[in-house]
């Protein structure tokens, strides 16, 4: 079947995607977005999180024909160039990175909450990655990376 949606600000036009196809799938194996990763297959790592009409989803349960005519978002369109996009910059800056397998989906998953919530707290931060394993990190990082990150969202300096 053929596929239409907005990938990162820029409009994709897929031919014969198969009914079933996911969209982790689409985007990994069609359009080369390696951001959105399959850890587990059945949503329950996170590690597949992209961005659906601004909302975080598991890739894997998401099927393709959901994008139809939808903006999807990946890690890879975060960035502005060589300037990353704040959240990003909070996760470098207090080390949240680790292996970095995870990573993406944190991100896009901590973008939506700052959305929902500009100023979260460390239990709506936890709460809101709750989706999200990681198997380096006891998420200490993590939290301080999404408050650190949201404080630049809302365009303000260093964390003290």
């Amino acid at each position: 079947m053929p596929l239409e949606f907005t990938l990162n600000g820029q409009k994709v036009s897929l031919e014969d995607v198969p009914g079933e196809a996911t969209l982790l799938e689409v985007l990994r194996q069609r359009l080369g977005m390696l951001g959105a990763k399959e850890g587990c297959g059945v949503g329950e790592c996170g590690a597949c999180t992209v961005l659906l009409d601004g909302k975080a989803v598991n890739g894997c349960l998401t099927a393709a024909w959901q994008a139809a005519g939808r903006q999807i978002a990946t890690v890879e369109g975060l960035a502005q160039g060589d300037e990353l996009h704040p959240m990003q910059r909070g996760f470098v800056e207090t080390g949240a990175v680790q292996c970095g397998f995870c990573t993406p989906g944190m991100i896009l998953t901590s973008l939506d909450l700052v959305e929902q919530e500009p100023v979260p707290g460390d239990q709506q931060i936890r709460r809101a990655l709750a989706g999200n394993l990681c198997r380096c990190t006891g998420y200490h990082d993590v939290v301080r990376a999404v408050r650190r990150g949201a404080k630049y969202m809302r365009g303000e300096g260093e964390e003290q």
